[in-house]
């Protein structure tokens, strides 16, 4: 199982960025993929996921309407358009997967099995 972000940056409050996440090694279909990110000094925390099973998503409260996690056709990227974005959304964001799908339902269940290295995201005001 591999996962590598990529699509991280700088970018002034109000702007938007778009992270992708090549997934490969295993088959999207039976697997649940989350989106976290840590802050500097903070714990690492989930922000949305996507079941492969179902297609269903979830996003935390802070940044549902703003983010959209999504996938490509042939299900070997993994998206999240981050819009809106403010100061509070720095941080290093990382994607995962669990074959325990899940974990993403109604609801967000960590902890997921596999991560990426991470990107930066960092917004200014």
């Amino acid at each position: 199982v591999q996962l590598v972000e990529s699509g991280g940056g700088l970018v002034q409050a109000g702007g938007s960025l778009r992270l992708s996440c090549a997934v490969s090694g295993f088959t999207f279909d039976d697997y649940a993929i989350g989106w976290f990110r840590q802050p500097p000094g903070k714990e690492r925390k989930g922000t949305s996921c996507i079941s492969g099973t179902t297609g269903n998503t979830y996003y935390i409260d802070s940044v549902k309407g703003r983010f959209t996690i999504s996938t490509d056709s042939g299900k070997s990227t993994v998206y999240l358009q981050m819009n809106s974005l403010q100061p509070e959304d720095t941080a290093v964001y990382y994607c995962a997967a669990t074959p325990i799908t899940w974990r993403c339902d109604s609801d967000f269940i960590p902890p997921y099995d596999y991560w990426g290295q991470g990107t930066q995201v960092t917004v200014s005001s």
